[in-house]
């Protein structure tokens, strides 16, 4: 269920993401690794997602300097918990593992996605 301040916010956020998620999602929309679409700042309330592929349930989350407080990781561990227990897999990136090692990090999301598109696959 979404509501119109949820959509709103995630709206505001697709119009200004950060340098890393620019440079991810520019890979994301046009990769085509088993022909996953992904939807960018989807909003699953309560939360907003940094990357969505609601077909394969994986979600991408983006992050920075913003994420190293113990509050803040309290906040995200909640976030991840709630995120699984609706059946997502969460991968997190790090900014600097995008601007340093974007390579590496494309390889283990199409493993990912991958193994995630087979298991899928089978279970249907």
């Amino acid at each position: 269920m979404r509501n119109a301040k949820t959509q709103k916010f995630a709206r505001s956020l697709r119009n200004s993401p950060t340098k890393a998620e620019t440079i991810l999602w520019k890979i994301l929309r046009n990769l085509n690794i088993e022909k996953v679409k992904f939807r960018r700042q989807h909003p699953i309330p309560p939360y907003i997602t940094d990357f969505a592929a609601l077909e394969i349930k994986l979600i991408i989350e983006v992050d920075g300097a913003t994420h190293s407080t113990e509050a803040e990781l309290m906040y995200d561990q909640a976030r991840t918990n709630f995120l699984v227990e609706k059946g997502f897999e969460i991968i997190r990136v790090w900014n600097d593992d995008i601007y340093k090692n974007l390579s590496g990090v494309l390889e283990y999301l199409a493993s990912r996605i991958s193994e995630l598109k087979q298991t899928n696959k089978q279970t249907h």
